[in-house]
């Protein structure tokens, strides 16, 4: 689902009712845990975490005019929605949650290359999001995304 915002608040007051909390408390995990260097704002109609042109200038290779994209979250049609650009980058990244999970959660994962489906709200396992959140540094995602984009 596209909803039209320009902050993170009016986007979650869009969404429906009984994902409200939910995603509310998403930010909260994730805002609490996210290093120093990243910035929450709306980015490709999501809430989005990224790095800001004022850290790193040079911004995102396929659209210099917007900021280095590192997570995202959008409440979708049938899932609250985390995409999240290590996970699809990083391999020991990627492999560290897929093990974490099947050891907090019962529910399979629903995992794209990005992007994890959460359809079962109360099956949102924020403490290892919030981990997940955590686990690579501004200056960590940066140096991966520019040895990337060289090769």
């Amino acid at each position: 689902m596209k909803y039209e915002a320009s902050t993170p608040d009016e986007y979650v007051a869009q969404i429906p009712e009984d994902r409200k909390e939910a995603l509310q408390k998403l930010r909260e995990v994730i805002l609490k845990n996210l290093p120093d260097g990243f910035e929450e704002g709306m980015n490709y109609n999501m809430i989005g975490y990224y790095i800001p042109h004022s850290v790193y200038p040079d911004g995102y290779h396929c659209n210099p005019e917007l900021p280095l994209p590192f997570m995202n979250i959008a409440s979708q049609k049938n899932s609250i929605n985390l995409y999240h650009m290590g996970l699809y980058a990083m391999d020991e990244l990627n492999s560290w949650f897929i093990n974490a999970y099947k050891k907090v959660s019962s529910k399979k994962l629903d995992m794209g290359k990005s992007c994890i489906r959460f359809k079962k709200i109360e099956a949102i396992p924020f403490d290892l999001i919030g981990e997940l959140a955590g686990r690579i540094s501004a200056e960590e995602w940066i140096a991966y995304y520019e040895s990337s984009i060289r090769k």
